[in-house]
């Protein structure tokens, strides 16, 4: 084959020696709740509106107590359109991106080749597959440097992604990102837009589905059988801040769609920041399906291997 069959319109770009797999406003008639656990210093405050009655003391009460005694420091953005329910978690503070930001790079690539009305060669779709799937860093790397950190803040500026910054030095994996930057990006990968085009938006959640077993882990956790699954993960270990560990994810099915993003740093091991976001993923699947009753929810296989190249 040639090349791959879509009519892009992102591109995405970011490079950096990172972790191996790696590496909101009140609705008007809205109801509106903080998380009701004890306020301590350690004690996350989730603030959530729906206009579903109850969803959002429900999801505030819930994301609260799956982080209560956590050592995470953890962001939280949800949105789910069809019922206007929002949370967000420290949803503005930023975070080192790890891998989380390859579906940017992504999205940056797809953007940049739309704007040039041309398809994705065959080397393009090659690293694209291997940057999703299996968070291959060297594919990312060669990416970002085809596309440059230029492209990538144009990306950004069209997707309204203000508060993300392209990591300098190549160093993709340090770009700064925020959960409701990534919940944009999410938007834009889930819903018509006038940023990625319908083929382009389809490939990226294509790419997203095909992710390897070991690492569909975060925020998938608990959500119910039948659920379409489109994830992609990163983890990152620096002398600062300790593990960081994210998660975002896109979910359909059970006629609701939504979106969810878990950022996590100040974990000792990598497993505590898997632990953090799933404790999340599963209490917000829980409360946003509660018909799903008796369905299997679906558990992640294994957490991937703890092996990353070095960064600064």
């Amino acid at each position: 084959m040639t090349r791959q069959r879509i009519r892009p319109r992102p591109r995405a770009a970011l490079s950096v020696a990172l972790a191996a797999g790696l590496l909101a406003p009140a609705l008007a008639g809205a109801e509106t709740a903080t998380a009701a656990t004890p306020r301590t210093a350690a004690t996350p405050r989730a603030v959530c509106t729906s206009d579903r009655a109850g969803q959002a003391a429900a999801l505030a009460r819930d994301i609260g107590a799956a982080l209560h005694g956590r050592s995470a420091t953890t962001a939280v953005s949800l949105r789910v359109p069809a019922t206007h329910t929002r949370c967000t978690l420290r949803a503005d503070r930023p975070f080192d991106s790890a891998s989380v930001v390859k579906v940017t790079v992504l999205a940056t690539l797809l953007w940049d080749a739309g704007k040039h009305d041309r398809e994705l060669t065959r080397r393009e779709t090659r690293l694209a597959t291997a940057m999703i799937t299996k968070s291959d860093n060297d594919a990312t790397s060669a990416l970002w440097r085809q596309l440059k950190a230029a492209k990538v803040k144009a990306f950004l500026r069209a997707a309204g992604m203000t508060r993300t910054v392209p990591g300098s030095g190549g160093y993709w994996g340090l770009t700064q990102i925020t959960a409701n930057d990534e919940e944009k990006l999410l938007e834009r990968v889930t819903r018509p837009n006038a940023v990625l085009d319908e083929d382009s938006r389809a490939y990226i959640r294509k790419l997203m589905r095909e992710v390897v077993p070991s690492q569909r882990w975060g925020t998938p956790a608990g959500a119910p059988r039948g659920t379409t699954i489109q994830v992609k993960n990163g983890w990152l270990s620096r002398a600062t801040h300790g593990w960081r560990v994210h998660s975002i994810g896109a979910f359909t099915g059970h006629g609701r769609d939504y979106t969810l993003t878990v950022l996590t740093q100040d974990n000792a091991r990598m497993k505590d920041g898997v632990a953090a976001i799933q404790a999340v993923a599963r209490a917000v699947h829980k409360d946003l399906n509660p018909k799903a009753g008796t369905a299997k929810p679906y558990t992640p296989t294994r957490a991937p291997q703890e092996a990353m190249p070095a960064v600064p």
